[in-house]
């Protein structure tokens, strides 16, 4: 048992250690970031950052399923822009992706997060990608541990080749990957891999663009 203690701390050793290396890098590129250990860390920090009664929108984001953020928004002071309520036609989930463009904050994931602090991306309909380009005054982006890769490279392999299958058979997308589990270079209608976007430094000092590394695994 006190192996496995030593064990668990040296893995928590490198997972900070990790973590701090990409939040130097993402400094650097003029992105404030932090570094928490859990999920309900990183929820809380979340809601640190958002102003009571700020106007929030959302994208597409297992790993905000995970740490129960929306769920905190929906019972406490805020105007949450849900386009996960139930019974909403697509039309109406569309219009909310469009509401969310102007909202005070935007959260999401990221694809992907390389060593030396950029933010890799790839989108189907666009408007998470849109989001954290322009529009909301605030983005705060949670990523668990595992979204950190070396470099552009291993962020394409991963969004390609991982992150877009699995999330096409979660979606029960009738898209190639789903099949294969990794990218074929579809023309399927529905297919993910559609805009990529990476954010390589923020521009001037308005903190706009705000990363939450979390040491657990998160998402996809």
């Amino acid at each position: 048992m006190p192996k496995m203690d030593k064990i668990t701390e040296i893995k928590e050793w490198h997972k900070e250690t990790l973590a701090h290396k990409v939040i130097d890098s993402l400094e650097k590129n003029n992105i404030p970031a932090f570094y928490v250990k859990t999920k309900e860390e990183a929820r809380e920090k979340i809601l640190s950052l958002i102003p009571m009664g700020s106007k929030v929108g959302f994208g597409g984001s297992v790993s905000l399923n995970q740490i129960g953020v929306k769920d905190a928004l929906r019972t406490g002071n805020y105007h949450l822009i849900d386009r996960d309520k139930p019974g909403l036609t697509e039309e109406e989930i569309n219009e909310l992706r469009k509401e969310s463009l102007l909202a005070d904050v935007f959260l999401m994931s990221t694809n992907a997060l390389t060593i030396d602090g950029k933010l890799v991306n790839i989108d189907g309909v666009g408007n998470r990608v849109a989001a954290l380009v322009f529009g909301p005054s605030k983005v705060i982006i949670v990523a668990g541990i595992n979204k950190i890769v070396p470099d552009l490279e291993a962020a394409m392999w991963r969004i390609k080749n991982y992150a877009a299958p699995m999330n096409a058979r979660r979606l029960e997308r009738l898209l190639p990957c789903a099949q294969t589990g990794k990218c074929v270079d579809c023309r399927a209608p529905t297919r993910f891999c559609n805009a990529v976007v990476t954010i390589e430094h923020q521009y001037q000092n308005d903190n706009r663009i705000i990363v939450i590394i979390v040491g657990e695994e998160l998402g996809l």
